[in-house]
């Protein structure tokens, strides 16, 4: 939204699964029970692996001519990040597919990281050593603390979307997407507004100062 220096594409890989009948299964469908049953860690894998094996498929002209580098984000669950095997397993996938560290963003929702803070935080200050970049998803959707944002080192904030949909209507979610983006600047920290919709909630976003918008009233997800 706003204009930034050295900037290319920014793109997020979401994760679906078919069904016998071939129909598209949305993610909350599978996900709690693929959490249930300890099976998140061998998905996350999967999707490293996947999408750094597709990555110069996706984007032949993804390097980073002109200065200016595109980022493909990718989710990762909460039990990956306390795994060093994990981070062992990123850089062989990295080193495999000669992927930039720095074109590749990892996304761990708010409630992963406060679940064990301290597992969390040596994952991400490990992958930025590394040159990737880290954003912390769904902010304000839990028992939000401002104060997890000091000790927290990663690059960009996801304010959650159910705060977004109706800020235009609601005093109080304005208020809230207005203070989320507020201290996320004073911290360092690039804001990402989710779910944005509609040209009036972009503009008002633009207006706040968020420096990133997503939504399908930007592009709608479609296959890779």
């Amino acid at each position: 939204l706003q204009d930034q220096e050295h900037e290319g594409r920014h793109f997020e890989i979401l994760l679906r699964m078919v069904d016998d009948n071939g129909q598209i299964v949305p993610p909350m469908a599978f996900i709690p029970a693929a959490e249930r049953f300890n099976l998140m860690p061998s998905i996350d894998r999967w999707v490293v692996s996947t999408a750094l094996g597709l990555y110069w498929k996706l984007l032949p002209e993804c390097h980073c001519s002109g200065g200016q580098c595109n980022t493909c984000t990718l989710n990762l669950s909460g039990p990956s990040l306390c795994d060093e095997l994990f981070l062992e397993f990123i850089k062989r996938q990295f080193a495999l597919y000669k992927v930039p560290y720095k074109n590749v963003c990892f996304e761990i929702t708010e409630t992963a990281v406060i679940a064990d803070l301290t597992g969390a935080i040596h994952f991400i200050e490990r992958v930025r050593q590394l040159g990737c970049h880290v954003a912390l998803d769904d902010f304000g959707a839990g028992l939000s603390s401002f104060s997890y944002l000091k000790t927290i080192p990663a690059d960009y904030l996801k304010i959650d979307g159910g705060f977004i949909r109706d800020m235009l209507n609601d005093p109080m979610d304005h208020a809230i997407v207005e203070a989320i983006n507020n201290i996320g600047h004073v911290v360092g920290l690039k804001t990402i507004a989710e779910f944005v919709e509609s040209d009036a909630i972009k503009q008002r976003l633009l207006e706040i100062g968020v420096d990133y918008a997503q939504g399908y009233g930007l592009h709608v997800p479609q296959p890779l």
